[in-house]
Order: structure tokens, then sequence, then C-alpha cells
């Protein structure tokens, strides 16, 4: 059974503070994606975060789409982020687009020239960058900051109605240009974009900012917390200028948390995009991507992500996670699920000289050695099967116990085999390999002769599956970028291995998105965009072992 969220955290703890003192009588949050990206892992650690704390205070959570950058936003975006948080197991309460808000925001944005804290400027990007000041400077004022009133309320509406082309004027908020926080310096809160948008279309050619629309998207929903990442901590007193100035009912409060970062991981939408984009990889769900659609085609399970998300917590210091913790709740949750069976994924031809030709026989093997309710199988055997490469060596070095000519080893299930002999080709290279075996060692005869020091898995030739296997390893490795190279340098050219191999009949008609554990090489996936019946494709999720401990 899948543990609950039991451990406390900062965020959990105002939660319980706010109930008891009668500060909220219902929880409410949300997950509010941009539409211009696939969600990534770091997302599902914030979705967890936002369903399961609402879950626990019998609360809601909305979906909301913070779609308010038209050039950069699309349908196939906001489909693939429903999918995602469905996937992961959570169904928001209800689903929302800023864009449903314009109207609202905009007569916000008239409250606030009628005030007296907005105005429209017309200087370009860089003179404002320019005249924003620094860390130790103070900015400059606009000369368009003591329009008055009527001329700003003009302005605007002619911005709305479209006379005016991009980038020639925006509205700013009239805030503090010599304010220590450089987002409270006079921020811009709309710009000119004759854009099509993917929810309103053509309605609107004027488009609120990110820091002006999501705290009124916040509380025209209620939303009581709002759960961001550190990263717009400087940006909360921002968010509670636009709720007061806007007179907005409903008082949402920000609270901030440690993004995940991940080793060998790349954690931004924008650079994942570039990879797509650039056709470094196989599109979003690229298996060596780290996005949920990614790590779902590889063979991650929603249960792995949501105990992988608890177990890392919720802190307000920025950490870097090891990537084999995610690794070790994937096999924490498969070994109990997958069946174990035999794959060999370099194959090596091997002949038992003296098995009668023509014969065949059934070998039954457990499922599961560990989850005894899944079963045994009948694995067929006969004079011709497939041993992995790596399993044979000509000249081996001390404490080698696998095939080599004088050797014997137990094929697991099945019998001890004796190298005789092996034959290569023209290059130099073993292609098969001769061998006898002791009729009398069948498995769960209780043969008690002799011992072997190996066991090596096998495949019978004659009724043998072909299939693909595609082995991973980081895409990008964490490097001290140099001076004049992007991390598309750092891209690994063996982030993907292609073998041609071959796995037990059993496997014929593997569906997608079945998961297996192929003794001694791993957790496998069935690869759901590849992958067919006649002609399977398996991706390894993990390795078996590794030498990662939560602690």
């Amino acid at each position: 059974m899948e543990n609950k969220p039991t451990t406390t955290n900062f965020i959990k703890n105002i939660v319980i503070e706010d109930i008891q003192t009668g500060k909220v009588t219902e929880i409410v949050t949300r997950f509010p994606p941009e539409p211009n990206g696939y969600l990534h892992i770091g997302h599902a650690k914030s979705i967890c975060l936002n369903f399961e704390l609402a879950d626990e205070f019998n609360g809601r959570t909305n979906l909301r789409f913070d779609d308010t950058n038209p050039s950069k936003e699309d349908t196939e975006y906001v489909e693939s982020i429903k999918e995602d948080v469905r996937w992961l197991g959570f169904e928001w309460d209800d689903l929302f687009f800023a864009s449903d808000y314009f109207a609202e925001m905009f007569d916000r944005a008239i409250l606030l020239i009628e005030k007296g804290k907005a105005y429209v400027c017309e200087l370009t990007a860089d003179e404002m960058r320019t005249t924003r000041g620094s860390l130790t400077e103070p900015g400059q004022e606009s000369p368009y900051r003591a329009r008055s009133v009527a001329e700003n309320l003009d302005l605007f509406k002619r911005m709305r109605q479209g006379e005016f082309a991009d980038g020639t004027k925006v509205l700013r908020a009239k805030i503090d240009m010599s304010s220590p926080n450089m987002n409270m310096r006079d921020p811009v809160i709309y710009r000119i974009a004759h854009t099509t948008h993917h929810n309103t279309g053509d309605a609107w050619c004027i488009y609120p900012m990110y820091d002006y629309a999501h705290p009124l998207g916040d509380a025209i929903e209620g939303v009581t917390h709002s759960i961001c990442t550190l990263e717009f901590e400087d940006h909360r007193p921002l968010y509670d200028w636009v709720i007061q100035e806007c007179e907005m009912a409903s008082q949402p409060k920000q609270y901030e948390f440690a993004r995940l970062n991940l080793t060998n991981t790349v954690m931004s939408k924008r650079l994942l995009k570039q990879l797509v984009d650039e056709k470094a990889v196989d599109g979003w769900d690229d298996p060596r991507m780290p996005t949920i659609s990614g790590l779902r085609r590889k063979g991650y399970t929603p249960e792995a992500m949501r105990q992988f998300a608890r177990e890392i917590g919720v802190t307000k210091s920025n950490s870097q996670v090891d990537e084999r913790m995610l690794e070790h709740f994937i096999r924490e949750d498969l070994k109990l699920k997958a069946l174990r069976t035999m794959a060999v994924l370099k194959p090596l031809k091997v002949v038992i000289t003296n098995y009668p030709e023509g014969q065949s026989e059934m070998m039954e093997a457990e499922n599961n050695a560990e989850n005894p309710e899944m079963g045994h199988r009948q694995i067929p055997f006969s004079r011709e099967i497939y041993i992995e490469q790596d399993d044979f060596m000509e000249n081996p070095p001390n404490k080698y116990f696998r095939l080599f000519p004088g050797n014997e080893v137990r094929l697991k299930n099945a019998y001890f085999i004796k190298c005789n002999e092996f034959i290569k080709d023209a290059q130099g290279n073993v292609v098969e390999i001769h061998c006898t075996y002791d009729p009398e060692t069948k498995s769960g005869s209780g043969f008690t002769g002799r011992k072997v020091k190996g066991t090596i898995h096998w495949i019978d030739a004659d009724h043998a599956v072909p299939a693909e296997f595609r082995l991973f390893e980081p895409l990008i490795f964490d490097v001290e970028q140099e001076e004049g190279k992007t991390f598309l340098d750092y891209i690994n050219p063996n982030s993907m291995e292609i073998l041609q191999g071959f796995v037990e009949p059993n496997m014929s008609g593997v569906q997608a998105q079945q998961k297996f554990q192929f003794f001694r090489h791993g957790y496998f996936n069935v690869d759901s965009k590849l992958s067919t019946p006649v002609n399977p494709v398996f991706n390894r999720i993990v390795s078996l072992k590794s030498s990662f401990e939560v602690k």
C-alpha cells in the first residue's frame, strides 16, 4: 500500500495554524502552469504539494493555466499538462485559464489608473532597462510618469482598441523607483501584442504580465495559500501590492519553497524546448527527458513519483537531490509488481551437443520470487539457446565464474552446462559455443552432487522473440560550463544505446507501458511510441541495484 503524507513541513504548519485560528475555513490551493511547454519532474513536486495539502485538509485545488503570453503558448501544452496531472493521480476541482479573467484584469488596470497607481509609458525596453537602476543605485523615473489620469485612461483604452504597434507603449504600475526591491520599480503590467491567443483568439491585443495577472487570478478564485518556488520570493511584495491596490475582496497569501534540482538533469522548460527544437531528442516524451511524459514513457510509475516528491520534502533552502534517489523509489515500487523474466540483449548462440535434436521440454520458473502470488510460468528449453556475449570469455580473469573453456555454470531454471569448444568468425569474434549438459542437474530436482559458482540467463533459440532494448545514461552531465559554450555542447553522445536481442516466448504480444524485471539487467518498460506486439521495444527504467540509500 502506498504511503500517504504524514510528515510535516513549514507550509503545512502554516495551514494548520490558519485553520486553528479561524483565518481560513477552507484550504484552496492551485497548480498554475504556463502552457508553454511540457511539465518536468520539478512540476511534479509542486503538483503533489498543492493537491495533497488540500486533500489532507479536505480543501480544493484548482488547475489554472497562466496563459498571458500568447506567442509561446499552445493548446498542445494545455492538453499535455492535463494528462500529466491526471497520470500523477490527481483531479482538479475547477479548471481555469488566466485568460478567462482578461476583462476583469483590464477593469482592475483602469482602477489603478484612476487611483493614480498606473501610467502609460513609451520608453523602449532598452531605455527602461537603463533607467531601472541597480541593486546599489535607485532607478530614474520615466518622463511619462507624470501623465494625467485622463491622458493615461485615454492611451490605455486606445492600446486596448489596437491603435498602437507592438512595443510602442506599456502600462506600468506607479510604485517606487528607489525601492531596494527591483520588482517594485514601476514594473510593466500590460504590453501590446497583436498575437492570436490559444484561448481568446484575436479578442485582445494587450496582455497582462505574469506578476500582475497571477495574484489577480489567485484572488478571483479565492485561493488561500499561493505556493510557489523561491525565485518568486522577491516578487511577493508586488503580489501583495497588486491585490491591495486592485481592491480584491479575497486576500490570498504567497508562500515560497525550494524548487527541485536533480543531478545530471536540466530543469528548465526553456532549455528542454531547445533540446526538442534542435532535435537533440525524440520529442518532449523522449525517455531521456526529465519531463513527466518522458519519465512515463521510460517506465516510471505515478506511485514512485509521488513517494519521491514526499520524501524530498518541502524546505526553504535550495539544494540538489541525487538522481539515484528517484531511481530508488521506482525500484521499491516495481520490486513486488513486475514480472521477473529473462532477456538476452547481446545474443551469443550456444549449442548443447548432447541434448537430443528435435527435443524440447518446459522449465518452471517463478514470476516473482518476492511475491509468490504472481505464480509461475513455463519456459521452453531445447538444444540451441542464446546467452549474453558477456557471459563467455575465452581467457577469463581471476574470479570470473561464467562460461569459459572447461568451466561449468548453471542455466537459470534449467541445467548445468559445460563449455567444450567455441567457433570464431573471420574477424576473430566468438559466434558460437558448444557445450554439454548434465541431465541430473535440472532445477528443482534436488540435485546436490556438486555446486557451481555461476548462474547465467538464457533464451531458447527456437522460441525466442526478437526485441529491441534501449539503455539510457544521463542526457547532459553536470559540468562547469566553459565560456562561449551552451549546455547543448555538453550533450552526452552515449545517452542511448540500442541493442537487438531476444525475450522469452511468453513476452510475445506485450502491450505499451507493461513493466518487467529482466534477470540481471534491470527494470524495463514497453515503449509507448515505438513498440508493437510483433516488434517489441523495451526501455530500461533503471538497473537492478544501486549503492544509494535513503536516509
